[in-house]
């Protein structure tokens, strides 16, 4: 399940280097459109539409790909994303995108050839964007592709194409994936070339036995049309998913005889360690035992190297990182060789990093009482490896560096006067990086440094240069509360403008309380409502929010994962008991205390409604999950476990079984185009209502998905609903 967020991404247009910082500060350019060369001393960037190489210290500026050479049939083709063939003589583009559930990851895809120039087309037999994640060939001679859930590939000279799979149908699907393993374990690009090339490993989903959740269409025609989406929820079984390999020029498929039932197990990850070998990573249904093979292609000898178990659930995605915007599976990342690989383990307590060799010896590199929160970079050359993390403070985020042999102590590379979020996107050399940085009151700002050093590259164009124009008054305030039970949480605040600590304030708190996301940040941003029409502070409101056990704060193991079989229960405790001991202080008004969220959110915001009605007299419930058990299997019951064995749990936290003790104001918003939290928890919930007599308010948004955001003027609606439903049911100001 997500955080409610945007999806941010445009093409570009530069017109100096100065103005490209800028950009990349604030992210407008993507993880895709920003590339490094292969020798770490410039990247690539799309500027106007054409393709430009800067040189990180020299600055210099070469165009690459130029708009006309993107001419094709009298019509121009927009760079959407680019990558490099191997040998650096032609370029794969991506272009004419759409969205296929959260991101355009379906398009057409051309060659360009930089020395001729010359421009093609592939699969241009196949319909119009329906080709997806198209890469070359070790030696880039040639493409593969998906397109209508079987694989391809095709000769980039030549233009001969071989199709390798045909039983690809909507639910049989061949180097991609279904809904739910590409919303819960971050898996889209379903298919890798072996390092000879000579052959593709793949997954294949079988989702036939899934049953369809249909979505139903009453706005776009006379007559209602149905959506059907492959849905499993919690408790049923999951997609048959497995392993082939299948020779690049055609041939038949062979099936990698991984042990256990394919129902009731997950394969997350793969990767190439050999021409013969591939990796695989295992997880139970359960996921709480996650298991390592080695497989031999050649001989189908599958060899288990690790297995790592847990009493609640073994992490296969980075919590911290926003699945919107990069890849964020923990990956095989190989060193000494390929004879061994570094991986993110929290057996010890903590989130760190263990090098395993192919034998399975571990040994950890990270020791420490502290979260690794992500891998930067690996530095063999100099036996370093980066990653960030925040020892003392869980709503920021530094680099750090650390041996690669696991020896010494890790050591803090950002400066340590810049309090708050670092981002880095590192070099392949490890010699550069770029590096952001923002807070509650500082705007990104960002700058090329030198590594290890942390040194800007252009004096004039650093953070240091930049902060006494990205610098403002700083309106979000952190605290700490503990409960009634002794425990101690992180929120913050924005007061009112103006504000008189001898007067009273409503107070809206943003909640989310669950596994897939935190608030409590220490970047630009935090403290902003942006469903809110106006100023919050002008308005007099107090802003706030409070991140309980459970949300994915670095604070170790303990903390992350107390919320197991919980969800509904321990998350709202710890939520009411802080706001109960915040109503202790003078300036809140007890009478006007609001509540909103959105998705897992909404779910916790209803549950805050029902289960502590004396505490919160207003509630603004968005795409919320009413019933947990309509919720997709992978992300239910790696949190709740399976509802055959932990129903209880199940009933327990899920808002409609508390829904007979509303009693404030409550407002209900739903998307009927839904297809992450379905349409149906809403009419499960008003019926809920209605059995027990209680007014509320609610809004459908007609086809609108789980963002809410599709149709003329429904952003600024749902905005003015929002706001007039808040001002209406918790007055602002003081009194």
């Amino acid at each position: 399940m997500a955080k409610h967020h945007g999806f941010l991404r445009s093409l570009l247009t530069i017109r100096s280097l100065a103005f490209l910082f800028l950009l990349l500060v604030s992210h407008v350019i993507s993880a895709q459109d920003f590339i490094w060369t292969s020798d770490g001393t410039g990247f690539y960037v799309v500027e106007e539409n054409e393709l430009v190489r800067y040189d990180v210290k020299a600055t210099s500026r070469t165009i690459i790909i130029s708009a006309n050479d993107l001419q094709v049939n009298n019509r121009r083709l927009d760079i959407r994303s680019f990558y490099f063939s191997a040998d650096g003589t032609t370029v794969l583009i991506y272009t004419n995108s759409v969205k296929v559930w959260r991101l355009d990851t379906r398009g057409d895809y051309w060659t360009l050839n930089l020395q001729t120039k010359q421009l093609k087309q592939l699969g241009k037999e196949l319909p119009p964007s329906s080709l997806m994640f198209a890469k070359f060939s070790p030696d880039s001679k040639r493409v593969a592709y998906v397109s209508g859930n079987n694989i391809y590939v095709e000769d980039v000279t030549t233009g001969a194409q071989t199709q390798l799979t045909h039983d690809g149908t909507r639910k049989l699907i061949n180097g991609t994936f279904d809904w739910v393993y590409e919303e819960e374990l971050a898996c889209r690009d379903g298919f890798q070339w072996s390092p000879d090339g000579k052959n593709i490993a793949f997954w294949q989903v079988d989702a036939t036995r899934i049953p369809d959740f249909n979505m139903i269409n009453n706005t776009d025609s006379v007559y209602s049309s149905i959506i059907p989406v492959e849905y499993p929820t919690a408790g049923q079984d999951p997609s048959s998913v497995r392993i082939g390999i299948i020779p690049s020029s055609g041939g038949d498929v062979k099936w990698l005889p991984i042990p256990g039932d394919p129902k009731q197990n997950y394969l997350p990850r793969m990767e190439w360690n050999s021409p013969k070998s591939l990796f695989v990573e295992q997880i139970n249904r359960k996921q709480n035992e996650s298991r390592i093979y080695d497989c031999n292609t050649e001989s189908g000898q599958i060899k288990l190297i690790r297995t790592e178990t847990d009493n609640a659930w073994v992490d296969v995605i980075t919590p911290w990182q926003d699945f919107y915007f990069i890849e964020f599976r923990h990956r095989f990342q190989w060193i000494n060789n390929n004879q061994e690989f570094i991986w993110i383990s929290e057996k010890d307590g903590w989130s760190h990093l263990y090098r395993i060799t192919k034998a399975g010896h571990e040994v950890l590199i990270t020791p420490g009482a502290f979260d690794v929160m992500s891998l930067e970079a690996i530095d063999e050359k100099n036996n370093l490896v980066y990653f960030t993390a925040s020892p003392s403070n869980a709503s920021q985020a530094y680099l750090f560096k650390m041996r690669l042999d696991g020896k010494g102590k890790p050591e803090q590379v950002t400066p340590a006067d810049l309090k708050g979020t670092h981002e880095y996107d590192i070099s392949p050399l490890g010699k550069y990086a770029w590096h952001t940085f923002s807070n509650t009151y500082t705007q990104p700002v960002g700058e090329f440094i030198s590594l290890p050093d942390h040194k800007a590259l252009n004096a004039s164009q650093s953070i240091a240069a930049s902060l006494p124009k990205a610098t403002e008054k700083n309106k979000v305030e952190f605290f700490k509360v503990k409960t009634e039970e002794g425990v101690e949480l992180d929120g913050w605040m924005v007061k009112p403008e103006n504000f008189d600590p001898k007067k009273k304030y409503p107070i809206v708190f943003l909640v989310y309380a669950e596994p897939a996301g935190a608030n409590v940040k220490d970047s630009y941003g935090t403290g902003r409502n942006h469903l809110y029409s106006g100023d919050m502070r002008a308005d007099g409101y107090i802003y706030a929010t409070i991140d309980n056990r459970g949300t994915p704060a670095p604070k170790g193991k303990t903390w992350r994962k107390a919320i197991y079989r919980n969800i509904g229960r321990l998350n709202i405790k710890d939520q009411a008991l802080a706001v109960k001991e915040m109503l202790k202080w003078p300036f809140i008004d007890p009478e006007r205390v609001a509540v909103w969220g959105w998705s897992g959110g909404g779910s916790t915001t209803l549950n805050l409604m029902f289960q502590y009605p004396e505490i919160y007299k207003t509630g603004i419930a968005v795409a919320a999950v009413a019933n947990q058990l309509t919720y997709d299997n992978i992300y239910q019951e790696r949190y709740m476990g399976i509802p055959q064995e932990t129903m209880a749990d199940y009933v327990a936290g899920s808002p409609i079984t508390h829904a007979k003790n509303l009693k404030g104001n409550l407002l209900y918003i739903h998307g009927t185009g839904d297809d992450n939290v379905h349409y149906a928890n809403a009419e499960m919930l008003i019926n809920e209502l209605v059995k027990y007599n209680k007014p509320f308010q609610f809004m459908a948004y007609p086809n609108r998905t789980h963002s809410i955001k599709e149709g003329m003027g429904t952003t600024k609606h749902l905005s003015t609903l929002y706001t007039t439903f808040l001002k209406m049911h918790c007055p602002p100001g003081a009194r």
